[in-house]
């Protein structure tokens, strides 16, 4: 009987420690990584790295004089020999380890065996990137950060850069403007894809930036961030008149530019440009980022006269897509559904756009248009994706290269009110004007009137 009580008392205590690492890892999975994942994870990596090596085939043949070495001072059996390993770096989503590639080894080797050392050492996901030359970081993730999405403090902050999701190997995902200057994004109805939008527009707001919109659904998108907007078109006939405005301005920087090239002899090499970002500060024109939701609205027609109309825009999309980038002139297209039976010119408008988001889609298809031409294998991750996880996408761009991405939530009123705040930032462009939304006046909020208690008087 008093050994059943001492193990009562015994087994109480680690039930509940048990039951609460078992509460802390399923709804609040970064404490239970620092507290209990990160050390456990730690000594099975330093106690299994060569025997995991040698198991994934990650080992070689030993140089001659360490097999002449170890003969000589001992009688071990000369075993294979695995990378050599370095400090093991802690962080708050996992762990990294830079490892020196041994003769004949290439990057791809530890990319194949990526699952297997998974398994091995107890973690989410593990990520092979190349640091140099016969180096490569391991970054392994303790658990899955798409599932709560936590933005590092850390992240890149810099002209045209919005740090707008999370990749699934804990990294912030960039939509950098300079870099990929044009984009296609694309998700069904609560796939996450206004909450995109929403992210890059109040993360250029306080940028010196001027933000051109496009939404055919009457602005129910767009309209919320009027006071940031140097322009708004709401409908396709506002967007017709519209385009040919942007092509202009376009076609004015150009000759800016071109009149900078007029140089004369001795000019310095530095002075010489060919677009914006070479011109001196008190001559560049102000970047503009234009965004196009509901892309399709733009194709649909009804009549002939439609049909016109259509041609003409979808000839200046291209057009500012083509030439844009050196202009400071930078798209973000958006849409449920994009395909080349939309009309002529969707798959030329879909090749210069470098940048792809794909978020849940209904159809296979718009997943090809949107991936298929950079990334096939992608192509099933973005089918993949579930209904109960909205923000989810798969991001890639013309270089091949594609990661899981997830935005975190923002809602719309505060990105309103970080719109609201840059309102004084709207550049003047006076092209524009005509196009510019109506903010509308926030009513003034008084305080209730007060009562006083009338005096007794005799």
């Amino acid at each position: 009987m008093s050994d059943l009580t001492t193990l009562l008392e015994v087994g109480g205590p680690v039930a509940a420690l048990g039951g609460g690492a078992a509460y802390a890892r399923a709804k609040h999975p970064a404490a239970y990584w620092s507290t209990v994942g990160l050390p456990v994870s730690t000594v099975r990596l330093l106690s299994s790295y060569g025997s995991v090596m040698e198991a994934c085939g990650l080992t070689v043949a030993p140089s001659r004089l360490r097999v002449l070495a170890v003969k000589a001072m001992t009688q071990r059996e000369v075993r294979p020999v695995p990378p050599r390993r370095g400090i093991i770096r802690p962080t708050t989503t996992g762990l990294r380890i830079r490892l020196r590639l041994a003769p004949g080894q290439e990057p791809a080797d530890f990319a194949a065996s990526a699952e297997r050392l998974r398994h091995a050492w107890g973690v989410h996901a593990v990520y092979v990137t190349t640091v140099k030359p016969g180096v490569v970081d391991l970054r392994l993730v303790g658990y899955d950060v798409l599932r709560r999405v936590r933005m590092p403090r850390k992240t890149p902050h810099g002209p045209l850069e919005v740090p707008v999701a999370l990749r699934e190997d804990a990294t912030p995902f960039v939509r950098d403007y300079r870099t990929i200057p044009h984009q296609l994004t694309l998700g069904a109805t609560l796939s996450g894809k206004s909450m995109y939008l929403r992210h890059l527009v109040a993360g250029l707001a306080p940028q010196p930036v001027a933000l051109v919109g496009i939404d055919c659904k009457r602005g129910v998108e767009l309209a919320p961030f009027a006071p940031r907007l140097s322009a708004l078109a709401t409908d396709p006939e506002q967007a017709a008149e519209l385009l040919p405005v942007l092509v202009n301005e376009m076609e004015d920087r150009y000759d800016l530019i071109k009149a900078r090239q007029s140089i004369a002899p001795g000019t310095p090499d530095e002075e010489i440009t060919s677009d914006i970002w070479g011109l001196p500060d008190h001559e560049r024109p102000v970047p503009v980022v234009l965004f196009v939701d509901e892309v399709a609205e733009l194709f649909l027609v009804a009549t002939k006269k439609d049909e016109e109309r259509r041609d003409e825009m979808v000839t200046q999309l291209i057009r500012l897509a083509q030439l844009g980038r050196a202009a400071g002139i930078y798209l973000e297209v958006c849409g449920q559904r994009f395909g080349a039976e939309l009309g002529k010119g969707a798959t030329m408008l879909r090749a210069q756009l470098t940048g792809r988001v794909c978020h849940r889609v209904n159809d296979e298809a718009s997943a090809k248009m949107a991936l298929g031409d950079i990334a096939p294998e992608a192509v099933q991750a973005a089918c993949s994706i579930a209904p109960e996880r909205p923000g989810l996408a798969v991001a890639g761009d013309t270089s091949g290269g594609w990661s899981r991405i997830r935005t975190p939530y923002l809602s719309l009123g505060d990105a309103a009110e970080t719109c609201r705040e840059a309102a004084h930032l709207v550049p003047d462009l006076p092209a524009l004007k005509p196009f510019q939304p109506d903010v509308p006046v926030r009513p003034v909020e008084t305080a209730a009137p007060v009562f006083l208690p009338r005096p007794v008087t005799d």
